[in-house]
């Protein structure tokens, strides 16, 4: 089992920044590709980022891309989600997931996910 508790969320204007971080226990980090998902009131959760085991490969949707960056510390067992020039529409609650697969293609689907965090809020606001 893997337990992964995410934070760095809150209120943000248009333009503004934030990191997010997911902490994991139970198991080592490094033993699992890293993805980031979010979802919004009302809409499916969505692929924003994922990370490879050794962090060098890194994978972003169209619509964060430029604007996000993944990384990962596989010694403090944290996964990072760097977020820049954050938009209105990028408002929703962000979840960190451990994935066991090793094959790049499954890492934007949701159900190629093992383990969930209970996510953390963002908000974007003037």
């Amino acid at each position: 089992q893997v337990q992964l508790v995410e934070s760095g969320g809150g209120l943000v204007q248009p333009g503004g920044s934030l990191r997010l971080s997911c902490v994991a226990s139970g198991r080592t980090l490094s033993n699992y590709a890293m993805g980031w998902f979010r979802q919004a009131p009302g809409k499916e959760r969505e692929f924003v980022s994922a990370i490879n085991r050794s962090g060098e490969s890194t994978y972003y949707a169209d619509s964060v891309k430029g604007r996000f960056t993944i990384s990962r510390d596989n010694v403090k067992n944290t996964v990072y989600l760097q977020m820049n020039s954050l938009k209105p529409e990028d408002t929703a609650l962000y979840y960190c997931a451990a994935n066991r697969q090793y094959s790049s293609l499954l890492y934007r689907m949701v159900g190629s996910y093992d383990y969930w965090g209970q996510g953390t809020q963002v908000t974007v606001s003037s």
